[in-house]
């Protein structure tokens, strides 16, 4: 259940690469299983073909005391880590600033080229790939975390590759947002917080837009669904028809995941021409095709209930008052500690690690606002999924939590977590909550009907 994630993913990465200290630990989109070896299922394999513990009535969402405790450890694991990567990724770009590295990349550009973008050419992938190594030691260990928990299974040549990849992809956009952000402080050294601002928003659009066609095959194998489950595309097909949208069999695709990881996951992504859903093959292999249109029809709330433009809005406008902070406060610090750090002016190059810092810290600030107002349009996503795939799955509401027992199973989710856990770390309500509202959720039982789907 990513779409959404992506909006803020996007908006990360606008925040001039924000991500490279941004928390990486930070509660999954998607639902992970045990590791384990699975038979993926046929081409038309029938819901039959799902494991019987799918088919288990759930009347709240319990685990056995072993896995109890596992999701409870786990739990510790994942705020203790968001805690220090996120203090670490701040000393790293302290540090940076203490090293003066941005003056000495600066000065490798000025002195290969008088020309402004093969200046930015050299300095962005510079400084996007030290801050990238600097931070990387949490990036292995929260990988080593999902290894050990069982919750992937990629080896480290194929990470590394990956990383390589991803680091690939982040120089390509630092050199696009730090040529533009310095093209307009330079050229407007008040305004460039709005000129900035109002680039980095058809940027946004283009990458969420260009991420399901461009980035993501870079990472995984995609193929059509319809050739790898053509009943499970026709129940699809048919939950998508009643939303009202235009997503056609062939823009709903298989997708390899279990070659790196012990994931399930099912989603929709891209915008116009490159929206499509899918469907990884760990999902087919563990949940049935009810419980897959359940987890599609929650996605489908998403861009019926407008969630992408209501979530980019509130990142415009977010964004529109950092950027200001941002330019309010860096003049200060430069005067403060500029020229200790050898940087010449807010136009130079070398500046970007010290806004960063600026930016980054009120990012962290926004934490907890950013994660509420995603459980507020994941909840909504809930409850629209429930309307949606009421009269096409027999017991909806039971299919839902079954769906939501197997996701919290399998991702190790802890049944109890306290306030400052679903504060910090949580962007979707608790698997508890979830299921609960799933059962309790019954606008019809008195001839009413659902609050988005009628």
């Amino acid at each position: 259940m990513k779409s959404l994630s992506r909006v803020f993913f996007a908006a990360s990465i606008l925040l001039l690469l924000a991500q490279c200290v941004a928390p990486r630990f930070a509660r999954a989109q998607q639902s992970a299983s045990p590791a384990q070896t699975r038979q993926q299922p046929s081409p038309g394999a029938s819901p039959a073909a799902a494991p019987e513990a799918s088919q288990k009535i759930v009347t709240a969402y319990t685990l056995p005391p072993d896995l109890y405790e596992k999701t409870q450890h786990l739990e510790k694991v994942r705020l203790t880590l968001l805690v220090v990567s996120t203090i670490y990724g701040l000393v790293v770009l302290w540090l940076f600033l203490q090293w003066k590295l941005g003056p000495k990349y600066r000065d490798w550009a000025e002195r290969a080229s008088s020309n402004f973008l093969l200046q930015a050419l050299i300095f962005a992938p510079l400084f996007v790939l030290t801050t990238d190594v600097l931070t990387l030691p949490t990036g292995i260990f929260e990988q080593w975390e999902l290894r050990n928990y069982g919750l992937s299974i990629q080896g480290w040549g194929s990470w590394t590759w990956d990383w390589a990849k991803g680091e690939l992809v982040n120089a390509i956009i630092g050199f696009i947002l730090i040529s533009i952000l310095y093209a307009v402080i330079r050229k407007s050294p008040r305004g460039w917080w709005l000129w900035f601002w109002l680039a980095s928003l058809p940027l946004a659009i283009l990458l969420i837009f260009i991420q399901p066609l461009v980035i993501d095959p870079l990472f995984h194998k995609f193929e059509p669904l319809q050739q790898k489950d053509p009943a499970l595309t026709a129940a699809l097909e048919q939950m998508v028809q009643r939303a009202g949208q235009n997503i056609p069999p062939e823009r709903m695709y298989w997708m390899n995941a279990s070659e790196k990881v012990n994931e399930l996951n099912a989603y929709a992504t891209g915008l116009g021409a490159s929206k499509r859903i899918v469907v990884w093959d760990t999902t087919i292999a563990k949940l049935n095709t009810p419980q897959i249109v359940a987890v599609a029809g929650h996605e489908m709330g998403h861009y019926v209930l407008n969630h992408i433009p209501k979530g980019f809005t509130i990142f415009a406008l977010g964004s529109l008052i950092l950027f200001y902070l941002g330019y309010r406060l860096i003049g200060w610090l430069l005067a403060w500690r500029g020229a200790a750090w050898e940087i010449r002016s807010t136009g130079d190059f070398a500046s970007v690690t010290a806004l960063l810092l600026l930016l980054s810290i009120f990012t962290v600030i926004l934490i907890p606002v950013t994660n509420a107002i995603s459980r507020y349009f994941e909840h909504q996503a809930d409850q629209y999924g429930l309307e949606v795939t009421h009269g096409l799955t027999s017991d909806s509401p039971q299919v839902a939590a079954q769906t939501f027992q197997i996701l919290g199973e399998v991702n190790l989710e802890y049944p109890d977590p306290g306030p400052i856990d679903v504060l910090l770390t949580f962007d979707h309500p608790p698997v508890r909550d979830r299921v609960q509202f799933s059962l309790r959720y019954d606008p019809w039982a008195h001839g009413g009907h659902g609050e988005f789907v009628h």
